[in-house]
């Protein structure tokens, strides 16, 4: 089916003013379908042709201003409205619609824990057209009501408030109607249906409420009043930090099944992946993560749905300002005071991978680099995000957080509830600042990749001078912290922390000896990749734990993550620091994050794999440290991530069996759904689980969760009859849904059964360009990031790889995941080149 191009869109902006859609659904079926009756009040501004857009899976009857259309207009997915007359027009469609499986459009999702069904809306970025028609583009808003038939047990949401108003006699299921909301985006009306466990409050004077669904309602209890607490924490302070009010009548937070991704900013109803509703043992920086999506989601009800982006460019408009947002706040409304630390172990570096790809993209794109709805949609990726926020974090540094929010207010007030671009941004900035913010969004915006500083410090007679290298082309507004070492405890002191704006041609010169540690970005306020000096190098190897402040340590620990994936660490030099320094590290985002790299990234890609065993090794032996620090249960988070760190780099199952048998870790925790599942994955990939095993334990928990475990174990078996299942499923089962393709994907390839696999490496490429072809951007998506054979590192797999986005069949979603992919793949063989 066509993409929506930006010219096209222009065109019809230009004609059409869209002014209210009212949606009425018929969800009482029990089959794969449902019913949607449409009308849409336009005005034309002149006469002319235009087009709606539906996928529809028959559509009955269409009719314009009373007059019927021909049902056989409707080419793709769009219905053609010729000869229009200048003036008000009335279209009304009667369609029946399908249902998915893979969170895109209207899901439908069986609680196999107890049989009741939920459904809900996922309509970004062009997927409303799956449950009703539309004028679809962000820049045609328009008032939103739905009538909404289900059966007579369920609770019905939507974006507005809604009412129980009546019944059907028939068979007594249930009418529910929504207030009309302000005039929003197309992708940004939702409606979420089924017998939601649901807990309701007030909170300044509006109703705020939390849903799930019923099975996982002891776990919403338990958690309800932090996640209320961090809602209206987050609530009030973005009333502090801006001028217009929240601008919707309620706020509800549904947590759904199978959703693809972490949140949705639909205006009054954020959806959520259910995950976030902790049914076993969590971390807190789990628990800050799923704060940070609150965060980030309302943030999104002012910068997306109160002001939304013209065209699919400027998705940075959303995307990084609640990532900003998210953190901010975050850290000053709520517990979570070191959110900052997480964004710099965790999605920094995502955003760092993403610019040094050959998709990289500037963070607010050239108009015609982003031609269609199809290009639109590979933009959301750590650029968007992860860079985007750190571009503005950047901002702020630079121009003061009290000019920024200014420029903000003013560029609510000026468009809101309508569309706006970059550059109504920018004026809005500049309005409220003497620094010359047009020019910044040009350096900063318009361009690609991360500019690399490099510290130079000589020593001379009395003293020592401080030189920067830039390899870039940005201006960049940061601190250099100078650490010295305490010749008692050898714990590393800040002497100062200096202001650099770079470029500069100034050699800063001090006397006395140079400091032990010198950090550049100290503080993680720029956006670059940090090289230290030689000499800050080996204090990092051999003191990292000693650095006092965790920000700094997420600054070198990412530094000495970029030189392994630049060839210029050795990837075992890496896995010693962490074996040394991680049993000290007191901040669980740092552990996290740097285990995290040690063990997908070296263990698994940069090592040869006669060396991996030796990587496995050393990670179970710092496991092993962990538990012993936390025997006395004072951090029980951390406990769990070295728990759960030995589960997945065990490569002998003894110690695994033993768990699994006596239901509990020694000294803690206690086997919960979550860590089972865990140990059978990994038994599974060793060989010491079997199908019967797996069966029981699904048995045992017969859940939603516990189904994805199964089909994760089952394909993890070294078992040629298994393999072989798992992949017909992956990729020859089309009711596959979106989670369960997932669970299997993750299960299937193992770097431990690569000759077993072997054979499927080539296979992949032809059979996910057909998978993508029939099942759409979303399943295409899931094909690239979790079915890739990320463990086959050699020439060979690079050159088919390569070969096969030659195929003009590749979809643009998928063509983009397997780019990745491939660079990803590229680069672990240089490093494993320069570490020969």
């Amino acid at each position: 089916m066509p993409a929506l191009t930006r010219s096209e869109a222009e065109a019809r902006a230009r004609l059409l003013d869209v002014h209210h859609y009212t949606v009425t659904l018929d969800l009482t079926g029990d089959g794969d379908t449902f019913d949607t009756t449409t009308l849409i009040r336009f005005t034309a501004r002149a006469a002319g042709d235009t087009f709606v857009e539906l996928k529809p899976d028959e559509l009955r009857s269409a009719e314009l201003d009373g007059t019927p259309l021909d049902p056989a207009g409707l080419t793709d997915n769009r219905l053609t409205l010729t000869a229009l007359a200048a003036g008000p027009h009335e279209l009304r469609l009667d369609t029946r619609m399908r249902y998915s499986r893979t969170g895109e459009g209207l899901h439908r999702f069986t609680d196999p824990a107890d049989g009741e069904t939920y459904l809900y809306t996922q309509l970004f970025l062009d997927d409303v057209q799956r449950v009703f028609p539309a004028f679809d583009q962000p820049d045609l808003k328009a008032v939103f009501e739905f009538t909404v038939t289900a059966p007579a047990h369920w609770t019905v949401l939507a974006n507005g408030t809604t009412t129980r108003t009546g019944h059907r006699d028939t068979d007594g299921a249930a009418v529910w109607t929504s207030t009309p909301t302000p005039r929003i985006s197309t992708y940004l009306a939702a409606v979420a249906a089924g017998p939601w466990h649901s807990i309701r409050t007030e909170h300044a004077g509006l109703p705020f409420g939390i849903h799930c669904r019923k099975s996982l309602a002891p776990h919403l209890d338990a958690d309800a009043g932090e996640i209320l607490g961090i809602t209206t924490a987050c609530y009030d302070r973005y009333h502090e930090k801006f001028t217009e009010p929240y601008p919707f009548d309620s706020y509800d937070q549904a947590f759904v099944p199978e959703f693809n991704a972490g949140a949705m900013e639909n205006p009054g109803l954020v959806t959520f992946r259910d995950e976030y509703v902790f049914r076993s043992a969590v971390t807190d920086s789990e628990r800050q993560r799923r704060a940070n999506t609150i965060a980030h989601e309302m943030a999104h009800m002012w910068f997306g749905d109160l002001v939304t982006l013209r065209w699919w460019d400027d998705i940075w408009l959303n995307e990084s300002f609640a990532e900003y947002m998210g953190y901010q706040t975050l850290t000053e409304a709520t517990r979570f005071t070191g959110s900052w630390t997480e964004f710099a172990m965790e999605r920094k570096p995502w955003g760092y991978d993403a610019d040094q790809r050959p998709s990289t993209h500037p963070v607010a794109p050239d108009p015609d680099a982003v031609p269609d709805t199809a290009s639109a949609l590979l933009n959301f990726d750590g650029i968007s995000y992860a860079k985007g926020a750190s571009a503005l974090r950047q901002l702020v540094a630079w121009i003061g957080e009290k000019d920024f929010l200014a420029g903000i207010n003013t560029h609510f007030t000026r468009h809101r509830f309508a569309n706006a671009s970059l550059a109504d941004l920018i004026d809005s900035l500049a309005a409220h600042t003497d620094r010359d913010v047009h020019t910044w969004a040009e350096t900063w915006l318009r361009t690609t990749g991360a500019d690399t500083l490099t510290s130079r410090v000589r020593e001379g007679h009395g003293g020592w001078t401080l030189t920067v290298d830039r390899d870039g082309s940005r201006p960049h507004h940061i601190a250099a912290g100078l650490y010295d070492r305490d010749p008692g405890d050898g714990r590393l002191h800040l002497r100062e922390r200096l202001t650099l704006d770079l470029p500069t041609d100034e050699v800063l010169s001090a006397a006395g000896p140079r400091p032990a540690l010198l950090v550049l970005n100290d503080g993680d306020l720029g956006y670059a990749k940090i090289r230290l000096d030689d000499t800050s190098v080996e204090t990092a190897l051999r003191g990292i734990s000693a650095v006092p402040d965790p920000l700094t340590r997420a600054v070198v620990w990412n530094s000495l993550r970029d030189m392994v994936r630049d060839g210029e660490l050795e990837p075992a030099a890496y896995l010693a620091t962490a074996e040394a320094h991680l049993g000290d590290e007191p901040d669980l985002a740092v552990v996290q994050g740097a285990l995290t790299f040690a063990r997908h990234h070296i263990a698994d890609r940069y090592l040869a794999p006669d060396r991996r065993t030796e990587a496995l090794t050393t990670l179970t032996g710092i496991a092993r440290d962990l538990l012993r620090r936390t025997e006395d249960g004072s951090d029980p988070g951390l406990r769990l991530s070295a728990v759960r760190l030995l589960i997945d780099s065990a490569t002998q199952p003894h110690t695994l069996t033993g768990w699994l048998d006596d239901g509990t870790v020694p000294g803690g925790p206690e086997l919960d759904p979550e860590l089972r599942w865990r140990v059978l994955a990994r038994l599974a990939v060793l060989g010491a689980a079997t199908p019967a095993d797996i069966d029981a334990a699904l048995a045992d928990d017969p859940s939603a969760t516990g189904r994805e475990g199964a089909a994760r174990c089952h394909a993890s078996l070294p078992d040629p009859a298994a393999k072989a299942a798992a992949w017909d499923r992956l990729f020859h089962d089309d009711d596959l849904s979106n989670y369960l393709f997932t669970a299997t994907a993750r299960g299937f390839w193992q770097p431990e059964q690569a000759d077993l696999l072997a054979p499927y490496v080539p296979r992949y490429y032809t059979e996910a360009t057909a998978l993508a072809a029939r099942r759409g951007p979303a399943i295409a998506e899931a094909a690239a990031r979790h079915a890739f054979p990320a463990h086959a590192v050699d020439p060979g797999h690079l050159a088919t790889g390569r070969e096969a986005l030659t195929d003009p069949a590749v979809t643009p979603r998928l063509h983009r995941g397997l780019t990745d992919q491939l660079d990803d793949l590229a680069r672990a063989l240089h490093v494993r080149t320069a570490d020969s």
